[in-house]
């Protein structure tokens, strides 16, 4: 009785902590897609496909917590384990298919097609708010993880502390434009996309 009850609690915590991390990526995805959309910011625009993707991951994560725990049965007899090892592997597969996106849209930015920024203080706050959500989730996946070693829930954790960078990065990448901007550097205005191919080496 005492072990099905530590079964219960193991799997509530952890699909308490995958659905928290749905409902983050939901809000900071939509605050990135409206910015990133009236500012013109590559740089948000990719964490923002970014924060896409870190929703769909999270969903993956929240659904294998879910299957991983069910007990061994006729057609899986050593249990359901691996299906967090895979969950893993997609979330992977993922975020490099955005990079290859972010890549492209950056090289074509610098190279071929000039986008003009329009950095606004709304920006700045929704990134600051960005940074912030992911400090909280990854703390709480990772105590979480670590307490079941539950390698989903340490791939989002994971996931979500180079979250942190990729947005103080495109941060620093709309400060650029600004800089430029008051002092007359045309040429710092191609620190937007330059930020979004750094977003990508991070990611990767």
């Amino acid at each position: 009785m005492a072990e099905e009850l530590d079964i219960a609690v193991q799997q509530s915590e952890k699909q308490a902590v995958a659905l928290s991390s749905i409902y983050a990526a939901v809000a900071i995805t939509t605050l990135k897609i409206v910015v990133g959309i009236t500012t013109g910011s590559l740089g948000i625009l990719s964490e923002a496909a970014h924060s896409g993707l870190d929703l769909v991951a999270a969903a993956i994560t929240y659904f294998s917590v879910r299957v991983s725990d069910k007990p061994a049965d006729a057609t899986h007899q050593y249990g359901h384990g691996k299906i967090e090892n895979f969950s893993a592997f997609i979330e992977t597969t993922l975020l490099l298919a955005t990079c290859i996106w972010i890549v492209y849209e950056a090289t074509k930015r610098l190279f071929f097609h000039f986008v003009n920024i329009e950095p606004s203080v709304w920006a700045f706050l929704v990134m600051g708010l960005s940074i912030v959500v992911d400090v909280w989730r990854s703390r709480r996946l990772r105590r979480i993880a670590d307490k079941y070693d539950s390698q989903a829930l340490h791939a989002d954790a994971l996931h979500f502390r180079t979250d942190i960078w990729s947005s103080s990065v495109v941060i620093l990448g709309l400060l650029l434009v600004l800089t430029g901007r008051a002092y007359s550097l045309p040429w710092l205005a191609k620190a937007d996309p330059v930020a979004a191919l750094v977003v990508a080496c991070i990611v990767v």
